[in-house]
């Protein structure tokens, strides 16, 4: 599987559509590349200085000193994206069920297993999205996205205040010997802190369900907790030494509380209203 960059600034000898160009100084066929505009893994920046950004349109036209870029990931550009589901609508911002396998934002290898590049081809007329907090590409469960900087922003702030409420159900291995517990052990060197609660207990597979909390929002919070009292989280790829199973991470973003900042009213949404079908969030 090829994976390579190329950066190409354009000159007067240059194809001038953008297609055009980048076949030639890659020796890709132009319908791979067209296929790695479409999903995002190029980007054009028209004057020096100037901001970069995504170019999925295959006919560009192009000047001299415009740069092109491709990030060119074959494995990545073969995939195909989990489909997603929209719980709730608010207009400047939605909720989303984020299935296990899709990644919460792009990278510059490509979009289109991305949350925010599936929302854009969702709507329509499309809508910009402004990602504001993050789930990791293994784990499941509730997105919110905004629609416009301003709702970007505010929400923003509400995560960063620790006023959106963010429940998470995991199964680790191993029994617990009390009903309820904190975590508090920092992460990176910043302070991290996680709540649970044990919410069944499988004796043949020594498996526990927990519903966790947490008070701060370190990467990986929850797996490195609790692979760091001996618990790691079932089917992580990453924490905990011979933990995969043939069903993925068990650790599913099931909650989101918080007051809208906009209109001031209470919001909640569970993932068992995406489960069953209904579509309509507690």
């Amino acid at each position: 599987m090829q994976k390579f960059h190329r950066k190409i600034t354009v000159t007067a000898a240059d194809a001038p559509v953008a297609s055009d160009c980048l076949s030639v100084h890659t020796g890709l066929s132009k319908g791979r590349v067209k296929d790695a505009m479409a999903k995002g893994a190029v980007t054009l920046r028209k004057k020096v200085g100037g901001a970069r950004r995504r170019l999925r349109r295959a006919t560009a036209a192009l000047v001299p000193g415009d740069v092109l870029e491709l990030y060119y990931d074959e494995e990545l550009l073969k995939r195909e994206p989990p489909a997603v589901r929209c719980v709730d609508d608010q207009g400047r911002y939605s909720v989303w069920y984020k299935p296990a396998g899709l990644m919460a934002q792009g990278t510059e290898y490509g979009d289109h297993c991305s949350l925010p590049r599936q929302v854009e081809i969702y709507f329509r007329p499309e809508r910009a999205v402004f990602p504001v907090h993050r789930l990791d590409r293994e784990a499941a469960g509730l997105m919110l996205v905004a629609h416009d900087k301003q709702a970007a922003a505010r929400l923003s702030e509400l995560f960063s205040g620790n006023q959106i409420s963010k429940h998470y159900r995991v199964r680790v291995r191993g029994e617990f010997a009390g009903k309820t517990g904190r975590i508090d052990l920092p992460l990176d060197g910043k302070p991290a802190v996680s709540f649970y609660s044990v919410s069944d207990y499988d004796v043949a597979a020594a498996v526990t369900t927990l519903e966790v909390n947490i008070e701060t929002g370190r990467l990986h919070q929850i797996r490195r907790h609790f692979e760091l009292i001996g618990h790691p989280v079932l089917g992580d790829p990453h924490y905990g030494a011979g933990n995969k199973n043939t069903e993925g991470l068990q650790l599913v973003a099931a909650g989101l509380r918080f007051r809208c900042p906009f209109t001031g009213q209470a919001r909640a949404y569970a993932l068992d209203a995406v489960e069953d079908g209904s579509g309509v969030p507690k």
